[in-house]
């Protein structure tokens, strides 16, 4: 357990299994692990996982603690079941934000095998690979990553070896797919023909009651943290928590990213919308395009099927107040969707 708590106006820290998110009083401490520790002014020593996990059962009891457990990797057998459909989960880390102007630095892939149903059946070995962008990284990018020039130098990620790796899945997960597929596409052509889905956008974290959907949110929400700080780690956490059950609807999250993966949307552009309605749109889920990427400014949002002759009912008569408004729909599967064939 990692608490945080002062004794004798010095401050412990003892890394392990978990965090306590308060700072516990040396004489709470002293009463919740009287029969555990060997207390002394300067540390205490504990007799093992046993004696951790009653000491944070205790501390979890009471309302003013909450106690967060280190995610455990190894929660998932290691052995594939290639007579099921597997998937991948990837991350990058990139020079910067555009696809256009900016490369990747390293890219991690965790295998993993699931049932149609949603569940994870077992994880394989990861893919995880350094590569030179050939001009310096950005000093913001290694102080957030830990990645340096002298890291990446001369490094390269074979492509033969990434198509190897990938040609097989049946999908590609991504926690930000917008983002990480178009540097991947650009890099190895291999992710172009593959169906991807997001497990940040496409599974509803807030109606299940989670704070926020980043990682460390999920994770935290769940009870869980890990140590993201690199491609990888949150690739293996990522996986760990789509083979978890979400908190009301008692699914998995891997079972409700395929029921979004499955469906067909239809991407909804609002070419030339009134200015004075913007705030409208945002409401509504749609987002801005810039034009960035040769198409016309617009908003834009994606809509289920059912869904779609209401929402161009919306657009006509509430937005644009005409019968022939300039709204291009284009229909959108997991193999587009997140692509720069989408954009």
């Amino acid at each position: 357990m990692h608490a945080s708590t002062r004794i004798d106006g010095g401050e412990l820290d003892r890394p392990g299994e978990g965090r306590v998110e308060r700072r516990l009083p040396v004489t709470e401490l002293t009463e919740v692990a009287a029969e555990e520790a060997t207390y002394t002014t300067a540390a205490f020593s504990i007799a093992g996982p046993r004696d951790l996990e009653r000491m944070a059962s205790i501390l979890e009891a009471a309302a003013d603690y909450r106690v967060l457990r280190r995610l455990d990797t190894s929660a998932i057998p290691t052995t594939p079941h290639r007579s099921t459909p597997y998937g991948i989960f990837l991350d990058t880390e990139t020079t910067g934000l555009d696809p256009l102007s900016d490369t990747v630095i390293e890219l991690a892939m965790v295998p993993f095998d699931y049932s149609e149903t949603g569940d994870i059946l077992s994880v394989g070995e990861p893919f995880n690979r350094l590569r030179d962008p050939g001009l310096p990284i950005p000093p913001s990018v290694t102080a957030l990553t830990g990645i340096s020039d002298e890291m990446v130098s001369a490094a390269e990620i074979d492509s033969v070896e990434v198509t190897a790796f990938v040609e097989k899945a049946s999908l590609v997960v991504a926690h930000n797919s917008e983002f990480d597929r178009p540097f991947c596409e650009k890099l190895w052509p291999i992710f172009a023909d593959k169906a991807w889905a997001c497990s940040f956008r496409e599974i509803a974290w807030a109606d299940e009651g989670f704070e926020g959907a980043k990682l460390c949110h999920l994770a935290a929400g769940h009870g869980l943290f890990f140590d993201g700080h690199r491609a990888l780690d949150d690739c293996r956490a990522g996986v760990q928590i789509l083979a978890r059950q979400l908190p009301k609807s008692g699914r998995t999250g891997l079972s409700a990213l395929l029921d979004s993966a499955r469906r067909p949307r239809f991407r909804v552009r609002a070419v030339k919308a009134p200015y004075v309605l913007r705030g409208v749109l945002k409401t509504r889920g749609y987002r801005w395009d810039g034009g960035e990427h040769g198409q016309a400014k617009a908003w834009f949002a994606d809509i289920d099927e059912p869904a779609l002759e209401s929402e161009l009912s919306f657009l006509r008569e509430d937005v644009y107040r005409r019968d022939d408004p300039p709204i291009h729909v284009q229909r959108v599967t997991a193999r587009d969707r997140y692509s720069e064939r989408c954009r």
